[in-house]
């Protein structure tokens, strides 16, 4: 069987000028790029699994005797507060958007405790709850533990 010659197709238009519109500019290559940008038939499917793999702490339950150790030293640093001691405290912060949270560090001076809202309230007006406070350190108490 012998092959046909058969003319190409477009063969009468394969070496004309590119049109161009007289009427409208060309597109930004931006522009045309964006046309075959992938889609995404999920929106917002990624976000829900980024939160689902984000890891949050328990948190942690002190027993009575840390308790009233933190009650002693809350004690002090309020009684030294006219020396303003610098303190470092230690709290579980709860997670907005998931069950538990994570340990996070404020360093600065105490201003006053709230006892009705049970916060603690610190002098650049960071708020911190009283039961969400895990440990405190100061360099007040660093004189008392070493004995």
């Amino acid at each position: 069987m012998e092959k046909e010659n058969k003319p190409f197709p477009y063969e009468d238009i394969l070496h004309l000028p590119h049109p161009v519109s007289a009427r409208h500019r060309p597109m930004p290559i931006a522009d045309r790029a964006a046309q075959f940008a992938p889609f995404a038939a999920l929106t917002g499917y990624g976000d829900v699994i980024d939160e689902t793999g984000r890891l949050t702490d328990k948190k942690p339950v002190l027993n009575e005797d840390a308790k009233a150790l933190l009650d002693r030293k809350l004690a002090a640093l309020l009684a030294a507060s006219v020396y303003e001691p610098l303190c470092e405290i230690t709290y579980f912060a709860a997670d907005d958007r998931k069950d538990g949270g994570s340990l996070r560090q404020a360093r600065g001076v105490i201003k006053a405790v709230d006892r009705v809202g049970r916060r603690l309230i610190m002098t650049d007006k960071r708020e911190i709850l009283l039961d969400d406070i895990i440990a405190i350190d100061a360099g007040l108490f660093a004189t008392a533990e070493e004995q």
